[in-house]
Parts: structure tokens; sequence; C-alpha cells
């Protein structure tokens, strides 16, 4: 049981994240959080469900995930929340949360004109613009289709806002209805899998899309929409296959996903080319490009590439993504990120291969360490520059599995680690938005020396 001191300590640590990732000084923290700026941890320690939920949404975590931080014996794995924000400069700003007035007159809108309005605030990237749109859409929904489609579409605001596990609220919510039709079904279900996937739910993202292309198999697919799908469920099959790799208990069964992997990622990659070639969406080449990479993994996890061939290969091939700022193609840079992690995994896997082999050349574990550096380095430049929050927690992960693969030659490592209240803005929404990170995070915080942003 938690003491009232050590229960108003917690209180104060995610307040001072929340300060910290919203840019915002203690007295628009009280204001957020509807206290006064000196009362406002309660004096019992025992936050009411008003204070938590609205601690939740200044940090963009769920109102649950926040009370069990508040209530764990132990959130970080490694003893109380390290306190940040006292002392530091805080930026101006934070996660735009504004909603643009090109809509204000939504309450005037039919739903078919909400629904146009939502497509129009996804492709030009307005996604709180775009859930206020979809919250309207919920509440003029007659039918459950209507009712579907507006659960897809708020689930596309939250996609776009970070949100994953309120992505898979809505997708879930949405596939509850009756007669939505078969090709709404369908894309909930590709949404499905790719929301698990997100999350690293594995094994659900792989069975779900393996079922859909069980269902391809029997009856080829008719149109565009049917075909992106096809090319989507190959991609998730594989990507889910290689996440997985990790998890094997055994080489054989690491080689059969891998594999699995390799064939599902190739098809991918084929496919998407097609509809890249035949559509002139960039979007396509940025998706073969990610799966092309991916396979590239599998086949090194599969024994079918040498490691040190791959890893020349990912790191001759980054330089497609030098100059991040002055990349004109989105879909592509996004990818080349993907190949930077692909990157550090090969690098990380062959490291610790050799640190277990007797008589490992010190070189050779140099130059894969100076690899994984490299390629996680250019994984979180691309994520900040992009904005993508899944890159974000890969290269939050791997940074700090290389430093616990090198602690034990060199233990400094994980003291030297340094975070700005940039850095720390990012883990805490990362910390927010991938709930099985979250340990990882909490163990960052609590090795890693906070220092001030340099303005």
């Amino acid at each position: 049981m938690l003491t009232e001191e050590t229960r108003k300590e917690r209180i104060s640590h995610m307040m001072s994240l929340a300060k910290v990732y919203r840019g915002w000084t203690s007295t628009q923290l009280a204001a957020a959080l509807g206290r006064e700026p000196t009362r406002a941890v309660p004096a019992t320690g025992n936050p009411k469900l008003d204070l938590l939920e609205r601690l939740a949404d200044a940090l963009d975590w769920e109102t649950g995930e926040v009370a069990e931080s508040l209530v764990s014996d132990d959130p970080s794995g490694e003893g109380s929340p390290t306190a940040v924000g006292s002392g530091l400069a805080t930026r101006a700003g934070g996660p735009d949360r504004a909603v643009t007035a090109a809509c204000a007159d939504i309450d005037a809108m039919s739903f078919p004109e909400l629904d146009v309005g939502a497509q129009r605030s996804h492709r030009s990237g307005s996604y709180a613009e775009m859930q206020s749109i979809a919250l309207r859409m919920r509440q003029l929904a007659n039918t459950g289709r209507e009712r579907a489609i507006a659960a897809n579409r708020l689930a596309g605001a939250y996609d776009g806002l970070g949100r994953y596990t309120r992505v898979l609220t809505c997708v879930r919510e949405a596939l509850s209805e009756e007669e939505i039709g078969d090709d709404l079904r369908l894309m909930l279900m590709v949404n499905l899998a790719n929301a698990n996937y997100t999350l690293w739910n594995l094994q659900e993202s792989a069975a779900v899309s393996r079922g859909l292309l069980a269902e391809f198999e029997s009856e080829p697919p008719r149109g565009r929409l049917e075909r992106v799908a096809r090319a989507f469920c190959l991609s998730i099959s594989g990507h889910s296959q290689r996440r997985i790799l990790a998890r094997c208990d055994s080489e054989r069964e690491a080689r059969r996903r891998a594999l699995e992997a390799e064939r599902d990622l190739v098809a991918a990659e084929r496919q998407y080319a097609e509809l890249a070639s035949e559509f002139d969406d960039a979007q396509y080449l940025g998706l073969a490009n990610t799966a092309r990479g991916g396979a590239l993994e599998a086949r090194v996890a599969a024994g079918l590439v040498p490691a040190e061939d791959a890893i020349e290969e990912i790191v001759s091939r980054l330089e497609h993504a030098i100059d991040v700022a002055a990349h004109g193609v989105p879909h592509l840079l996004e990818s080349w990120g993907w190949w930077s992690v692909f990157g550090a995994n090969i690098a990380m896997r062959a490291d610790r291969d050799a640190a277990r082999a007797a008589g490992a050349c010190d070189a050779e574990r140099g130059d894969l360490e100076q690899a994984i550096a490299i390629c996680t380095n250019k994984a979180a430049e691309i994520a900040e520059h992009l904005d993508l929050w899944p890159m974000r927690e890969r290269a939050f992960t791997l940074e700090w599995f290389r430093r616990q693969q090198v602690v034990r030659t060199r233990p400094e490592e994980l003291a030297t680690w340094t975070l700005d209240t940039d850095d720390v803005r990012v883990l805490v929404g990362t910390m927010g938005r991938f709930p099985l990170f979250r340990p990882m995070g909490w163990a960052i915080l609590h090795h890693a020396e906070i220092i001030e942003s340099v303005a």
C-alpha cells in the first residue's frame, strides 16, 4: 500500500511530465487541470476522477493508464518515476489541439457532407478537425452503416493523432454493427489488423491479416479497394512475422517465421509496385520500399543473406535520406526510416550473436555498434521530421537495447544518456501511445540525465 506522501509525489511527477510534454508553465498546467496553482496536488494524495481525466488529456494518455501509474507499486520497474520539469525551461507550444475554423459550422451539416469533410481533413492532415467532424457524425448516424462509417472516421482521426488504443476501440465498435456492407467491413478488418500491429499485438495482427488473405485466395480481389486491401494484408502479415522473430524460442521457429515473413513481404512489394505504376501514387511506392526492406531483414534471419552484406546495403541506401528536410516525398522518406529500423535490428542481432561466440572480434563488434548507432539516429531523425510515433517508439527501444548490450563492457553507457526537455516530451508521448513500451519509458527516465533544452 502506497503512503499518502508517495501518492502525492507520484501525482507531482506526472504533472511535471505533463508540463514538459505540453510546454506549459505551472499556471497553464493548473488551469488545464482545473486547479489552483498552489493546490494542484490533492492534499490527501487521492485524485478524483475529473483530475485523472484532465491529467490524462494533458499527457495524451488514457485515464486508466494514468491511474495505474499513480497506484502501481513500481511503475518504472526501478523505483518511483523520475521527477522532470522542475527548474527546466519549457518551450512554448506543444501538440496542437486547435480545431480549424473551416468546420466551425459542422452542426449545420448533413451526415454525407460531414463525411466528405472528414475525408478532406484526413487528406490535409487536420486530424483534430477530423475528430470533431467524426464525433458530430456519430451524433447524426441513424443506421448501422452510418454508425460504422462515423466510427471509422474517428479511428482515422485518432490514428493521425497517435492515439492507437482509441483506434482499436473505434474499429471494434464499427465491426459490431450489422448490415454495414462488404466494402466497409473489409476496410475495417484491415484497419483492425493494422491497429493491432501498431500496438504490438502481433498474434492478433497476424491472425486477422492471414484470415483476410485466405478469403482473397478463394475469391481474388476485384477493383482497386480490394487490391490495396490484399497488398496491405500481405504487408501486415509479413511485418508481424518479422517482429515476432524477437520472441521465438528456437532457431527452427525463427527460421520458419522468417521465411513466411520474406514470402509475404516480397508479394506485398510486387503488388504495391503494380499499384504505384497503375495509379501513380507515391504512398504505394513508399509501402513497396518498406516491404522490400522488411524482406531483407527476414532473409538475414532465415540465413539466406549474411548480416554484414545486408547492413552494408542498408547503410548505403540511407544516402537517399541524408537531408530529411530536403526530401520531397514523405512516403518514401518514411520508408527509409523503416529501413533504418531494419538495419538496426539486423546489426543488433548480429552483435548479440557475436557476443555469445567464443573469441568474438572486438573490431567486428565495434562495426556493428556503429551501424546500430547510425541506423537508430537516422530513424529518430526521420520520425521527428515526419511526426511518426511508431518510429519514435522504435528509436527509443533500439537505443535502450543498444545501451543494454554494451553496458557489460561500458557501464557508463546508461549513466551518460542525456535527454533534454524536447526528448522528454517525445518520450512521454510515446509512453502514452504504446502501453507495452511504458515500462521501458519509465526505466529510461530513471536512468537518463534530464537537462534543460537550449533555446
